[in-house]
């Protein structure tokens, strides 16, 4: 099975941005049957395109096998049991927590395993929040639920079971570090598909690691494969509040087979490829105040110690292309050292995809809160191959000796980057 994508669609959509966070809570204890409401009816609601990969086998032996299979169930019998929206709320936010919570613990080896797929495996947090929410979509309480209540419960699902409500950071003894990964992708192509951004950040959220300049904590969260929530500004509302406070932060993604790329330059440019919700989007990046939007943004992580240290397996580049329209012209050209005045954006270097988008709506923000020299951007992890005789997706296994350890070496040095950059701030 190839990974790999178009030259303009350089996904890096395993996405993992430097939000680090915290893990360890239990699951909320299932709802006595007398509190649930019986005869509680099921919404007519279609189930979106990713709610309805999870009839397919792959997602279902992947939630058996790691005990997440049983999540689902509970969080229906609390919505059940709720009685007005408040509850149904505090129910919501309860299990969506302890979804993250669970596989931040499992990633990072706190409780039991429960199944035995691999502990570091990103999948089983994807396709248990899908399970919630289809849940959530498909629930009818006998109270009564307007359009806004609904969109609110689902928001509040997303967020807490991303890590994204999570953040949290000790005092000012210890640097802090905040990263983002991304969903799985690509689903229709390979349903088995992984992403690397999206374990680093289970491996890392909430961990300290040492630097010569002291101790340095770790706060991660993962985002959506799509364009939709990010015009909704999905990307700012959950940095906005962390980037005045936190050393250093860094969005990650799945980009090239057998390397890591430091992504120089972000371009303001929606290339058009299907999310995962099967949406293309092609134009400028929609941001507020859009007659202040520059084309371009700039790294400020410390590439050129990134580049030559030594971090792991795979090769770290300075990748510096893009693709522009130059000043004065009409056809797209690729420039290998950057882009040139006045250029308008059509790829990054991080392609044209949501990596690309969220590096630079991270960078933007940063820029535009006068926060300049905070060292923030955007890295691009090798993709995450199947072994070998396991490439086929209509008959390869889940799971393989291989696929494993290429995504415990990328997570490894996805750990030893942060670190080297977290070590090159003052």
């Amino acid at each position: 099975m190839s990974h790999q994508f178009p030259a303009t669609t350089r996904l890096g959509l395993g996405g993992v941005a430097l939000l680090l966070v915290l893990a360890g809570s239990a699951l909320p204890a299932t709802a006595s049957p007398d509190d649930a409401a019986p005869g509680t009816a099921r919404s007519t609601a279609q189930p979106t395109v990713e709610e309805q990969r999870l009839d397919r086998a792959v997602p279902q032996e992947i939630l058996r096998r790691s005990g997440f299979d049983a999540l689902a169930p509970h969080f229906a019998h609390a919505l059940e049991g709720a009685r007005g929206h408040a509850q149904a709320e505090r129910a919501v936010n309860r299990h969506a927590s302890a979804l993250w919570q669970r596989a931040v613990d499992r990633a990072q080896g706190r409780g039991p395993a429960a199944g035995d797929l691999s502990r570091g495996d990103d999948r089983p947090l994807y396709w248990a929040r899908l399970a919630l929410s289809r849940e959530l979509r498909a629930w009818k309480p006998r109270f009564g639920l307007d359009d806004q209540q609904r969109r609110a419960l689902h928001t509040a699902l997303e967020t807490s079971s991303r890590g994204q409500q999570d953040i949290r950071y000790p005092g000012r003894q210890v640097k802090r570090i905040l990263v983002t990964g991304f969903d799985p992708f690509t689903l229709d192509r390979d349903v088995r598909i992984g992403n690397p951004s999206g374990a680093s950040a289970l491996a890392l959220d909430g961990t300290l690691v040492r630097t010569a300049e002291g101790p340095a904590r770790i706060e991660a969260a993962v985002f959506p494969v799509r364009w939709t929530d990010f015009a909704e500004g999905a990307v700012e509302r959950a940095l906005a509040r962390h980037l005045p406070y936190v050393d250093a932060f860094t969005t990650i993604s799945q980009g090239r087979q057998g390397r890591f790329d430091v992504e120089r330059t972000n371009g303001a440019w929606r290339g058009g490829f299907p999310d995962n919700e099967n949406l293309a989007r092609t134009g400028t990046v929609p941001v507020t105040d859009p007659a202040s939007q520059p084309q371009w943004t700039s790294t400020t992580l410390p590439y050129r110690r990134l580049t030559e240290a030594d971090t792991g397996r795979f090769p770290v580049y300075d990748n510096t292309e893009v693709t522009e329209i130059p000043a004065g012209t009409t056809q797209p050209v690729t420039r290998p050292h950057g882009p040139t005045p006045g250029s308008t954006a059509r790829a990054g270097g991080g392609g044209d995809y949501l990596s690309n988008e969220i590096a630079y709506r991270a960078t933007l923000l940063r820029d535009r809160m006068g926060l300049t020299k905070l060292p923030g951007g955007h890295l691009h992890t090798p993709v995450l191959q199947f072994g070998a005789g396991n490439e086929n997706p209509a008959t390869g296994e889940v799971t393989d000796p291989g696929f494993e350890r290429n995504r415990s070496d990328i997570v490894r040095q996805v750990r030893t980057l942060v670190k080297t950059a977290v070590s090159a701030t003052r």
